[in-house]
């Protein structure tokens, strides 16, 4: 589903993506975790081409992303996006949310976006709030907003940037509870997150990234957490200091 091959990336002389290669599978949940700094965002957005990178090559369900012919906004219409910090119009009503990219993006008329837009707010749980609009709702319930807006796309993968990290602690758990459900379901996702205990539960794959923008680990998630000993030096480090609380 997503292919991966020698990505860097530089901000003037600064390298924050070296030589990064992976791929996602269909069906495969794979989080990306590691320090600040260390590009995992970064890399995350590179797949949507929301960032542009200099060397290597994406490519997402066959399309590459440096074809000059590819239909970017088309293929990000593909990609469910779900950023950190919501980004929900605050003038418009969660139904507007919903609706909007629909209807300007995949021309649907009005009535089939909303019905669309709706049937994924009542599966994230917030259906009773549809007239509301987003300063109206905790930072939770906009994130979950945010999961439903995205779904009534019809992506083929989730693309998830630290969906919790601008959270209360109490309204993580709502908010990975439907994360959860999706990858239950069999939805291609790749999530940038510090929720180890996600990562444990739902992840088929971990990769870490460090400082540098290199990927030190690509391994399943039972290597990950289980067999500390044969990972690297600043795996190990990382894991333990994350690990011990």
């Amino acid at each position: 589903m997503i292919d991966i091959k020698n990505v860097s990336k530089w901000y003037g002389s600064f390298q924050v993506l070296n030589n990064c290669t992976t791929n996602i599978q269909k069906g495969e949940v794979v989080v990306v975790c590691g320090p600040s700094g260390s590009g995992k965002s970064t890399l995350i957005k590179t797949v949507n081409a929301l960032e542009p990178f200099q060397q290597g090559e994406i490519v997402v369900d066959g399309i590459s992303l440096s074809d000059p012919k590819t239909d970017l906004p088309k293929l990000r219409a593909r990609c469910g996006m779900v950023f950190q910090n919501f980004e929900l119009f605050p003038h418009l009503s969660v139904t507007e949310n919903l609706t909007l990219a629909q209807i300007k993006v995949l021309k649907r008329s009005k009535a089939e976006a909303i019905e669309h837009g709706l049937k994924y707010l009542d599966r994230v749980g917030l259906l009773a709030h549809k007239d509301k609009f987003p300063g109206q709702l905790s930072g939770g319930q906009q994130q979950r907003v945010a999961i439903a807006r995205a779904l009534s796309m019809d992506p083929i993968v989730m693309l998830f940037d630290e969906p919790t990290s601008a959270l209360d602690p109490e309204m993580v758990g709502e908010v990975l509870d439907v994360m959860m459900q999706l990858a239950q379901e069999g939805m291609t996702m790749m999530c940038v997150t510090h929720e180890m205990g996600f990562a444990r539960k739902v992840a088929h794959r971990v990769i870490f990234m460090d400082v540098g923008g290199k990927i030190l680990e690509d391994c399943s998630k039972d290597e990950f957490f289980g067999n500390p000993d044969a990972r690297q030096a600043r795996t190990k480090d990382f894991l333990n200091k994350i690990l011990a609380h």
